[in-house]
């Protein structure tokens, strides 16, 4: 009785301190006893996942099996039947599950390489993911590395998007962290790597979350902000501090464009002069201030509402695909925002998009739209991108120009903080007409 009391006590103790250090140092209980016991169970079922998946493969090998003869003599036909055993080579067919690499443990979960069986692509394993983290019982199973004959699979035991904190700025001119990816790690926008971004999303999906995190971690930069809203002003004015133009009108926007393009050909006339084939390689004193467009609902710009602004919605397109086409070298950078983004917009939207290397689709009401931001960078993210639900706003779908995408959610910044920062910061606001050298469109009022 007493042995079984102080067996008893033994394990109701270890229970309790398996329970203190999850539950005060998760950390180090997922790396020090989670995860070992995670990589036992995957190595030990990942046959049957496999299987089950349809991962596996089916190979021809050759076997030596012992068959049973009956071998009855003529002078013993009544006697019992004599049994010879023979051996026999044969061929038979093998189910092969694909090689699994050595399991490396992430603060979330786990990564493990594995090579592709003959005929299998990336795609194989994309289409499966969901029942490989159904089986594993994972958040999720993510295809992170292609190479050629294997593949990288990232899995998720937890959603780390559920709860985004504040992310500390990295300090860097034109980096941004406006919040996490799903896989643990900050979500940086630098402009210097991806230039031009597009920003889809319905109403309340964080688009213009987004966009508050963006002027926020910019405000205190050395950089001149450039804004197109063409909703009567009502989204931007309120940053009116920290801008250093501001169009909220078509012809605005048309003649603010045309300062744009002017300012490229200025940089693109220095460089050359000196040789340089962009502005970074300019001598610092010689090297212009960077400039970030950030255009509220790009629609606006072209929509027409009779054929009388036809003239000027050419003039727009034309101008901005110009500044798209010709910015990344001269420090111009473009932040294209809206809500429905189609090819019925025209063929400049279209052109546009082809500039737009980086790209955010939050929740859409419509697949053109989510088509239109992943569909010729990242065709594997539009399922994703279509699953997002209405009511986890900021979470999105992130795709740069090397074709990886991620799933991301931003941080949440208030109308207040962002309009706070663009006071605070207003004095490094560069004057518009010193900068280009002409008459401003509109300089916003404090």
């Amino acid at each position: 009785m007493n042995d079984s009391l102080l067996v008893l006590g033994a394990l109701v103790a270890v229970a309790a301190g398996l329970w203190a250090w999850r539950r005060f140092h998760p950390v180090s209980f997922w790396y020090g006893v989670g995860f070992p016991a995670r990589a036992v169970l995957v190595y030990l079922t990942w046959h049957h996942v496999a299987s089950g998946c349809k991962l596996t493969r089916n190979r021809r090998r050759f076997r030596l099996t012992l068959d049973a003869i009956p071998v009855v003599g003529p002078a013993s036909r009544s006697a019992a039947t004599v049994v010879e055993h023979k051996r026999r080579v044969r061929r038979v067919d093998v189910e092969r599950s694909p090689r699994l690499g050595i399991l490396r443990p992430t603060r979330l979960g786990w990564r493990m390489r594995l090579r592709l069986h003959d005929g299998q692509v990336p795609a194989n394993y994309e289409k499966a993911a969901e029942g490989i983290a159904h089986a594993w019982r994972v958040h999720s199973v993510r295809v992170v590395d292609v190479r050629p004959g294997s593949v990288t699979l990232w899995a998720t035991m937890r959603d780390p998007l559920v709860e985004v904190v504040t992310v500390p700025e990295t300090g860097e001119l034109l980096t941004v962290r406006p919040g996490k990816l799903e896989n643990g790690r900050d979500w940086m926008i630098d402009f210097r790597a991806v230039p031009h971004w597009l920003n889809v999303g319905a109403t309340q999906s964080g688009k213009s979350n987004l966009a508050n995190a963006l002027l926020k971690g910019l405000a205190p930069q050395p950089v001149a902000l450039v804004g197109f809203d063409l909703k009567g002003g009502v989204e931007l004015t309120p940053y009116a501090p920290r801008l250093s133009a501001l169009a909220t009108t078509r012809k605005e926007s048309v003649d603010l464009l045309v300062d744009l393009v002017g300012e490229v050909e200025n940089r693109m006339a220095t460089c050359r002069s000196h040789g340089s084939r962009n502005v970074w390689t300019l001598p610092e004193d010689l090297r212009p201030v960077p400039v970030v467009v950030l255009v509220d609902e790009v629609a606006e710009l072209f929509l027409m509402a009779d054929k009388s602004e036809k003239e000027q919605v050419a003039k727009t397109a034309t101008a901005l695909l110009r500044v798209a086409q010709l910015g990344r070298a001269f420090a111009v950078y473009l932040v294209v925002c809206g809500q429905r983004v189609g090819s019925d917009l025209g063929p400049g939207v279209t052109a546009l998009r082809a500039q737009l290397s980086g790209r955010v689709c939050h929740h859409v009401n419509d697949p053109e739209t989510a088509n239109m931001a992943l569909g010729d960078l990242a065709p594997a993210a539009l399922d994703a991108a279509r699953a997002i639900p209405a009511e986890t706003p900021g979470v999105c779908i992130v795709a740069g120009q090397d074709g990886s995408w991620h799933r991301a959610r931003s941080v949440y910044v208030p109308e207040s903080e962002a309009e706070q920062a663009a006071r605070d910061y207003a004095h490094l606001t560069p004057d518009w007409e010193s900068l280009v050298g002409s008459a401003p469109v509109v300089r916003p009022a404090a």
